[in-house]
């Protein structure tokens, strides 16, 4: 039987000390059988760039690690995958930095990936590349000599030709996706950005979802990813017992709970709801003392200068609002930027009355998914929802806002707020029908049939 072998830019390996399962742990817990392999960088910094893997073995499941140098860690994941892909992929083009020597240095790292992946691949392995750090990853393994079927999943969005067309070295990458024989996307727009960039800018065929180039096919198609929404629905029942989900229930006092969860990043739209909050209490003065928001907004990627630069500008935004509308026995805006339990989490959003998940641009967004599969079918809380996240060409029921717009995200509060709970219950019945219906076990299932079905002449044949 033919071993799965999973490739990422960190590999969460059980045994490690804090270790915490990841949303892509979480997602592909399914496929973690014994026999797989997980494979990618330990999250390790060293003096010297490693040749043959680090193993350890978890549950049957074999974790395969290597480590960067200082040098190749700057230049693959803060230089090019965070300072130009990143950016580029969420149309924030006057933020996406392109230095030629950043971009060397991440073929340089997807090259030392292959490398060391070479050394314990297996001739009849299925591989399964994740994200945007391993694009070249499939083309470099066919030139190690692997022939087996190739598949990568991009968990980000992906951006139009006349965008792409800004990266300067685009044309290397679209081509480094087609060097794989099954590429999925969040949404079938991103899919179509995709096959639109590889025949404007490659010159390759397309026809449906299949993409014809230099005498080879490949597959690029939509394959939402989902939760565990009834293990996370049993979590967040738990939960209410959890000592600080109580605290934070106990602290409300009866007023109503809007919560938003994202990792700081300027893709979440954090100041646009920030400010939203200020224009529902101006607009509304109703809700004055009615409701807490509270932000939950782990920090991340600090050694970039736009996440220390929007940090600042959150701590900023806290202030003025709440040194604005707060009174002595109220504070409307709650901000913090600690970790909490997945579990934990799920209680929160629990006893949530409004779920605020306002991206500017976003792959998916499983904070929606997981909010929706919390929440007490009996007085479900209302999501709000980003146009711009994928999560909203499936969740059409939530209400759905432009996240550049503060007033209306703020209308849509209002509405959340005051809207009777048996229009309440009908939109969180057809959004949790759907939310159960995508899980995480579907997406898996999706993805590997998909890749199984690859036709054996879409393999590129080896070199005579």
């Amino acid at each position: 039987m033919a071993r799965l072998v999973i490739v990422s830019n960190r590999v969460p390996i059980p045994k490690a000390r804090g270790a915490s399962a990841g949303g892509l742990a979480v997602a592909l817990r399914d496929l973690l059988t014994p026999g797989t392999m997980w494979f990618g960088w330990s999250g390790r910094l060293s003096s010297e760039p490693a040749v043959e893997p680090a193993i350890v073995e978890a549950r049957g499941v074999t974790y395969a690690t290597i480590d960067l140098t200082s040098e190749a860690y700057r230049g693959f994941y803060v230089g090019f995958s965070n300072g130009a892909l990143w950016p580029l992929l969420h149309f924030r083009l006057g933020l996406m930095h392109f230095r030629r020597e950043d971009y060397d240095c991440y073929l340089s790292v997807n090259r030392s990936f292959a490398e060391s992946l070479a050394t314990v691949l297996q001739p009849d392995d299925t591989l399964w590349a994740h994200d945007y750090h391993m694009i070249p990853l499939g083309r470099m393994l066919r030139e190690q000599g692997f022939h087996g079927p190739l598949g990568f999943f991009l968990h980000i969005p992906f951006a139009p030709p006349s965008m792409m067309e800004a990266l300067p070295v685009a044309r290397e990458l679209i081509a480094d996706l087609c060097a794989f024989d099954l590429v999925g996307f969040q949404t079938e727009e991103h899919a179509r950005d995709f096959r639109d960039c590889a025949q404007r800018m490659l010159g390759a065929t397309v026809q449906g979802e299949w993409v014809r180039l230099n005498g080879r096919s490949m597959r690029a198609f939509a394959d939402p990813i989902g939760i565990d929404a009834e293990s996370f629905r049993q979590d967040a029942v738990r939960a209410v017992n959890d000592k600080l989900v109580q605290r934070v229930a106990g602290s409300l006092a009866g007023r109503a709970l809007a919560i938003g969860v994202d990792r700081m990043d300027y893709s979440k739209g954090l100041p646009q709801r920030f400010e939203a909050l200020a224009r529902l209490l101006e607009k509304h003065p109703e809700h004055r003392r009615r409701v807490h928001f509270l932000q939950i907004c782990p920090r991340s990627r600090e050694e970039v200068d736009e996440y220390r630069k929007l940090r600042a500008e959150l701590d900023r935004l806290t202030g003025r609002v709440n040194g604005r509308f707060s009174e002595f026995d109220w504070t409307p805006l709650r901000y913090s930027t600690r970790a909490a339990p997945r579990t934990t989490l799920a209680g929160l959003y629990r006893i949530g009355r409004i779920g605020v998940v306002t991206p500017l641009r976003d792959g998916m967004n499983l904070v929606a998914k997981e909010f929706i599969a919390a929440q007490d079918e009996g007085d479900p809380g209302v999501l709000i929802l980003s146009k711009f996240a994928g999560a909203a060409h499936e969740l059409t029921e939530a209400l759905i806002v432009n996240p550049f717009d503060p007033d209306a995200i703020a209308d849509a509060m209002h509405l959340a707020l005051t809207m009777p709970a048996p229009d309440r219950k009908d939109r969180h019945s057809a959004l949790v029908e759907k939310v159960f219906r995508t899980t995480a076990h579907a997406y898996c299932q999706r993805f590997i049939e998909a890749l199984s079905q690859v036709k054996a002449s879409s393999v590129p044949r080896a070199a005579a």
